[in-house]
């Protein structure tokens, strides 16, 4: 499954390396996501807890971890990797500050990849690749229906009502991602040649999509679940990705390719479950054009959030 690739794609994009590079290349990145986690911090009420956590927390590459320890009366990091969340924290260089710095290896999404894995191994795909593309994406689009997404998703060592900051770090769309692929690489490995027919499926792509929301939905109940009376959230997510071949100011209007990623819903589905206090936009970039390759990067909603009285 994609996520336990985790750990290796995180060492080729995370961590210090990672942020001297964002630094000189998307400044305004680290920037909003330092000022919208501190920011936070500071519209926490007094009466609220003073436990921080960040889901999705990985190296730490944006995250203002010294800051956050600091006002913090302890930091919990909670992902899939824990070699990464490793390296992060002992990026401080105080050992105060880390014995402060607890670590929570865990599966966000509640299992998601392994429950959409057992509904598809049950299908028996091999077999109905002999019929059609109709027939394979039938099943799967059965499988994502029938697939349990747990609302909210429980996560050992994290309590209802723990944290007065609650954190989550551009973790939204893996959460749906990683299973969806994990749909294709199915495909790919028993009728490669179906490969894109997915797109001119209905149901597959409704349910795709039903799929993406639901995923959403609960995510936003955890944030909700684990967040202390008068406490904040702040959700930071990639929304919409985009390649292009010209970097720099001066080729802004340069045309790009949009590659959409999480549901244009989102924004009503983050209303529903909390009130907005601040909504930032920012773009991300992440590879540089070369020869013979394209540059990438990603367009960022950031929200900072209080629970509706």
């Amino acid at each position: 499954m994609r996520i336990d690739t985790l750990t290796y794609n995180n060492i080729q994009t995370q961590g210090a390396q990672r942020r001297l590079w964002l630094r000189q290349h998307s400044p305004q990145h680290l920037q909003q996501c330092a000022a919208l986690m501190l920011g936070g911090l500071q519209l926490r009420q007094r009466s609220a807890s003073t436990s921080t956590l960040v889901l999705g927390a990985g190296a730490c590459t944006e995250i203002p971890l010294v800051e956050l320890t600091r006002n913090s009366d302890g930091v919990v990091l909670a992902d899939y990797d824990l070699a990464s969340m490793q390296q992060g924290r002992d990026e401080l260089s105080s050992p105060a500050l880390r014995k402060h710095v607890r670590l929570v290896l865990c599966d966000i999404g509640g299992g998601v990849s392994a429950n959409l894995n057992r509904l598809i191994e049950q299908q028996h795909l091999h077999k109905l690749a002999n019929h059609s593309a109709q027939v394979v994406f039938d099943s799967l689009a059965h499988c994502l229906e029938q697939c349990d997404v747990p609302d909210p998703p429980e996560i050992e060592g994290l309590y209802t009502g723990e944290f007065g900051v609650v954190i989550s770090s551009l973790v939204l769309s893996q959460l749906f991602s990683y299973p969806l692929l994990d749909l294709l690489d199915h495909i790919q490995r028993i009728a490669p040649a179906y490969l894109g027919a997915q797109e001119r499926h209905r149901r597959y792509q409704e349910a795709a999509q039903s799929f993406r929301v639901r995923i959403i939905q609960g995510h936003l109940h955890l944030l909700h679940e684990l967040l202390d009376v008068g406490g904040i959230v702040v959700l930071l997510s990639d929304v919409r990705g985009f390649v292009f071949e010209v970097f720099g100011t001066e080729n802004d209007s340069q045309p790009r390719r949009i590659l959409p990623i999480v549901p244009f819903s989102l924004p009503e589905l983050v209303r529903e479950s909390f009130h907005i206090i601040e909504e930032q936009h920012w773009e991300l970039i992440t590879d540089l054009p070369g020869e013979g390759k394209l540059g990438r990067g990603y367009e960022v909603v950031g929200y900072v959030l209080k629970t509706k009285k």
